[in-house]
Formats: C-alpha cells, sequence, structure tokens
C-alpha cells in the first residue's frame, strides 16, 4: 500500500512539474525566429578591403551587396530587420554603381511574405539604403533608437550637422510614421523590444545605431547590420574605414561583445559582405537561412 501511495505521490507531482513547465516550453519555443538573409541589389563597382575596414588589403577583393534580414516567428509575427531602399537617383546610388536592384517587397515574395504580411521593422540605422524602403510595408511597425530619431529628424540637418547617407524623404516617411502612430522609440541598450528579440548599441555608425539579437531555435544570431560592413572587422577585430563611426574603440568593443552573444562568430551576420551568401545554405535566388 505504502509503495502505492508512493507512485501517486511522484505521478502527481510530475504531473503538476509538468503542468507547471508545459506552458513556459510552449512560449520559450514561440520566441524563436527562422533567419534569412536576403539579398536585394549589388553592384558593379569593385570595392577593397580597405575601403571598408581599417588595416584590410588595399588590393584585396571585397564582394559587397546590399540586404535586409526576414524573421519569421512561431508566434506569427514576420519581422524585418531594415528595409533596404528604393531606386531614387541619389549620389550615393550612383556612386555604388547598384545593380541588379529588386525592390524589397518583390524579394520578400520569394519567401512567400507579402506587404502586409510584415509586423515590424527593427531599423538598424537611418542610412538610405536601410530605411527606404519602409514606406513598402504599410502594416510594419518601424522600430528605432531614441537618440538615432533625434539626430535623424533634428540634429542631422542643424549647421554642421552629420547628415551623411540621410534623405530628406526619408526623414518625412518616418515623421509620418510617426504622426500614423507607427513609429516606436528605444530608450537604449540590451532591451527586449519583441519577444525572443533583443537589441544592443555601441558601434555609433550613426546617432545611435543598434544591432540584433534572436534564437533560431539552436543558435543565438546576432543581425550587425552596418555595425560591421564585413568579415574582416568582425575577424581582425578592427574599426570600418573612416568616416565609418564617430567612436572607433567603441565599434571594436561592439564586436568584441557581439562575440560574447554566440557560440560561433559565424552566427554574427555583417551588413554588406556578399560572403554570408556563402556561408548558409541558399533557399531562393538571392536568399540564405541562417541555421
Amino acid at each position: 500500500m505504502n509503495r502505492i501511495i508512493g507512485s501517486m505521490k511522484s505521478l502527481v507531482i510530475a504531473t503538476v512539474a509538468f503542468l507547471i513547465c508545459f506552458p513556459l516550453l510552449i512560449q520559450a519555443q514561440s520566441d524563436t525566429y527562422e533567419v534569412f538573409a536576403i539579398k536585394f541589389a549589388g553592384t558593379d563597382k569593385q570595392f577593397y578591403e580597405a575601403e571598408w575596414a581599417s588595416g584590410g588589403g588595399k588590393d584585396v577583393p571585397v564582394p559587397i551587396s546590399f540586404m535586409f534580414w526576414l524573421l519569421k516567428g512561431k508566434n506569427g509575427r514576420n519581422i524585418l530587420v531594415d528595409a533596404g531602399f528604393m531606386p531614387e537617383k541619389v549620389k550615393e546610388e550612383e556612386f555604388f554603381k547598384i545593380a541588379g536592384y529588386i525592390r524589397p517587397d518583390s524579394a520578400l515574395l520569394k519567401m512567400g511574405v507579402k506587404p502586409g504580411d510584415v509586423s515590424d521593422i527593427i531599423l538598424s540605422h537611418p542610412h538610405w539604403d536601410h530605411l527606404g524602403g519602409a514606406a513598402l510595408f504599410p502594416n510594419a511597425t518601424l522600430w528605432m533608437q531614441k537618440d538615432d530619431f533625434e539626430g535623424f529628424v533634428g540634429t542631422a540637418w542643424q549647421k554642421d550637422g552629420r547628415k551623411g547617407g540621410f534623405a530628406q524623404s526619408d526623414v518625412r516617411m518616418v515623421i509620418d510614421l510617426n504622426l500614423a502612430g507607427r513609429l516606436s522609440l528605444i530608450a537604449g541598450d540590451n532591451k527586449e523590444i519583441l519577444p525572443g528579440v533583443t537589441v544592443f548599441t555601441g558601434s555609433k555608425h550613426t546617432y545611435d545605431s543598434q544591432y540584433v539579437m534572436v534564437s533560431n531555435g539552436k543558435e543565438k544570431v546576432v543581425i550587425a547590420s552596418d555595425n560591421i560592413w564585413i568579415y574582416y572587422s568582425l575577424d581582425h577585430l578592427t574599426p570600418p574605414s573612416p568616416g565609418g563611426t564617430t567612436d572607433p574603440e567603441g565599434y571594436v568593443d561592439a564586436i568584441k561583445r557581439m562575440k560574447t552573444l554566440v557560440s560561433d562568430p559565424k552566427y554574427i551576420l555583417p551588413g554588406h559582405d556578399s560572403r554570408v551568401f556563402e556561408k548558409f545554405p541558399k533557399v531562393a535566388p538571392g536568399i540564405a537561412a541562417i541555421r
């Protein structure tokens, strides 16, 4: 009899433990994301490491792409990190000799995601090639660092302000999104802004650029965007070429921190290095699954 009672007690304890833990397990699974790098443009210009990373080879070619990232959540969210740009004739596009451009919403259709399906856009920083495409996604909330917002819409346009890479049309778009209640400002570093999505600051690529960490279910993935331009800086812990940050030491410290967040530096994704599409499996033309 005592043995039976003991077995029943064990069963009750196990059942209670299951009932407590099961919702937590479901919640943990729902906070993971399939992560995809999506190339929407390339360049006909040959670039070299030294043009993107201090200490890089002046005669070592580096393949450059323009990309954004899709986080497909088990919670039903379709989150973009950055949104690409629209094909407006600005001097930066001419400098890069943009080639093979696909509008970001069309590139996303390869993954079966329609423009209206995008729930959120996390903006790493407000340069023209990362922000302009946000207008294509009518239901998305734009997430942006508060200091970057204030610099972008205000300080940059004052006398001697830093507005390189900023487009006035994008300023107007961001203000309109704010008026429509579709802009969410983030105040600071190490913030979980959505379930399982954490943002960090530190590289000062713009007034307060940010990078994103998520789990793909097996590994933590850090989407550095332009907080690391190319793999050379990641591999050698060097700042970008001059002009890529206002705080070179902080830029390197941010890379060191990223390396503490992942099990393997392979899961840190630079913003413009085409070799990301060689390191991970191709799931559609110009799309790599980060797994």
